[in-house]
């Protein structure tokens, strides 16, 4: 792998290219930037990018149709879709289609620091076959869950209510965890927001989107007191919280059965 991380900026606002490239000014990136998905294509003609940013919505091409091209020509090309019209189907079509992260409007420069730092984790595990990292890699995803790829998962219980965690990929990809924020006991969390925060101990902050919409039932302190439990065991017992679903089985059809 180079010594830089390349990526690649598309959006059809010049600021919002120039906000991004900024946030993301390091060492460790080369960053150049596009101001549609046509010239985007263009420049991948002529070089391989490891990261692609972009714009779901825009004129002419959609990020959409960036990512489905991309899946033809450049299918290792790690791609994070940002839009201003969060929609979790949205986000679900583009993960199905291999989007690597959704990032919805507006954001901070560390949520977009932090997807980038987690992109660049996903690109070096695959390059590199670290082997502490290929155990939870090859983990089978049990067969009865439902999915938000490579983010949260959720499994219906008895009496309808439902467990969520953390699908073990995003696991991979973080280095070790500080602190997870949880949400409040009888608190609402609807699909497609951010369900807990994970704190990197380098501080980055990682969300976890919510799958299904519902009331926050009960939470696994067993794993506030242990963050080993979730590597050990995330999709049994590294459970994060339960839900009492309110449109469960509508909520349902925009995720990925296994």
């Amino acid at each position: 792998m180079s010594s830089k991380f390349k990526i690649l900026v598309v959006d059809d606002e010049l600021p919002v290219c120039k906000s991004i490239a900024s946030a993301l000014a390091s060492d460790e990136y080369a960053i150049e930037t596009a101001m549609s998905a046509e010239q985007a294509l263009e420049y991948q003609e002529k070089k391989h990018y490891d990261a692609i940013i972009a714009d779901l919505m825009m004129p002419g091409m959609s990020g959409l149709d960036l990512l489905k091209k991309m899946q033809q020509r450049q299918p290792d090309t790690l791609m994070i879709m940002i839009t201003g019209y969060p929609s979790i189907r949205t986000a679900v079509e583009a993960i199905k289609l291999g989007a690597f992260d959704y990032l919805p409007k507006p954001f901070t420069p560390n949520d977009l620091r932090s997807i980038v730092s987690r992109a660049l984790a996903r690109k070096r595990i695959v390059e590199q076959e670290a082997e502490q990292s290929k155990v939870l890699e090859d983990l089978p995803v049990p067969g009865g869950l439902y999915l938000i790829p490579e983010n949260s998962w959720v499994k219906v219980e008895d009496e309808g209510r439902v467990l969520i965690g953390i699908h073990h990929m995003l696991l991979v990809t973080i280095r070790k965890i500080a602190n997870i924020e949880y949400p409040r006991l009888n608190e609402t969390r609807y699909q497609g927001e951010a369900l807990v925060r994970i704190i990197e101990s380098s501080e980055r902050v990682y969300k976890l989107w919510t799958p299904v919409t519902g009331k926050i039932t009960a939470i696994n302190r067993v794993i506030q007191e242990d963050y080993s439990k979730l590597y050990l065991d995330p999709y049994g017992a590294g459970w994060l919280v339960q839900i009492v679903p309110t449109n469960l089985d509508n909520d349902l059809k925009s995720l990925v059965a296994t």
